[in-house]
């Protein structure tokens, strides 16, 4: 009796488990992981950095809007796939595309022969050109009375490398911060004498911040950018299923519709 007892109760141990690895196994399977690394997937995880208005920002209900969300969303419903909006910060969208924990990053990415290295881009959804923003009144007229001035950026951004083509890599004027308000902000601290900032940006953050006491200025010593949707290098399919649907969006005329831009 006492024999059989143990053995059915060693039975059962040995059922249940079996039962929990095997649960264990499918939950590991489908959480916290992008859920197309080769873009078969119904549903895109898109990393951005929400901060970046008009592209993307985050409204009064805590949700992620912008231009980027409405491309992106457009883009979905051309190729039959549910979007998914992260935000996970600037530095961390490339992370986590190269880990595999995002699909794609969508949050005003320049197209740049550097970053093409490590990633692949979609054409082109939208030209963009750096601008200088100063105190209102500042004396500052053109990009060269800044080689010798502290600038404030947005780190790892074409800001970024701007300030450092005109100072130097190794310049200690350069402040790089996570987001581009905060480096607006250094100007009106008096931390710096100018920020660099995308031109779509930075009119947005003056329209809305109108006692600011900044004001912006164009300098055509900046080239022209343009915008793409990241993916993780190889990742063919994926940015195949972006492109055509980008495709589709710019013949309808949605993207132009969204943007106010024509773009080829």
């Amino acid at each position: 009796m006492f024999k059989t007892k143990k053995f059915f109760i060693t039975m059962l141990l040995m059922a249940l488990t079996i039962i929990l690895a095997a649960c264990g196994t499918a939950d590991d399977e489908t959480s916290g992981s992008a859920t197309s690394g080769e873009g078969g997937g119904k549903k895109l995880l898109v990393g951005t950095e929400a901060t970046f208005a008009p592209f993307e920002s985050m409204n009064d209900k805590g949700e992620i809007v912008g231009i980027d969300v409405d491309i992106m969303k457009a883009i979905g419903e051309e190729i039959g796939s549910e979007v998914e909006f992260r935000n996970v910060g600037w530095e961390p969208v490339f992370q986590q595309i190269t880990n595999g924990e995002l699909d794609l990053g969508a949050s005003g990415i320049t197209i740049t022969d550097e970053r093409k290295e490590t990633y692949d881009f979609t054409d082109p959804y939208y030209e963009a050109s750096l601008m200088i923003v100063v105190k209102e009144d500042s004396p500052i007229k053109t990009l060269d009375e800044l080689k010798d001035q502290k600038v404030s950026v947005q780190i790892n951004t074409t800001g970024h490398i701007a300030a450092q083509n005109l100072q130097g890599k190794s310049s200690s004027k350069i402040l790089a911060y996570e987001n581009q308000p905060i480096a607006f902000q250094e100007v009106i601290n008096g931390a710096t004498a100018a920020a660099f900032g995308d031109n779509a940006v930075v009119i947005e953050y003056l329209k809305n911040n109108p006692d600011s006491g900044l004001k912006a200025i164009e300098s055509d010593q900046f080239e022209k950018e343009y915008y793409g949707f990241m993916v993780k290098k190889g990742n063919t399919e994926l940015l195949n299923r972006l492109n055509e649907g980008l495709a589709k969006i710019k013949e309808n005329g949605k993207l132009e519709e969204i943007t106010g831009q024509k773009i080829d």
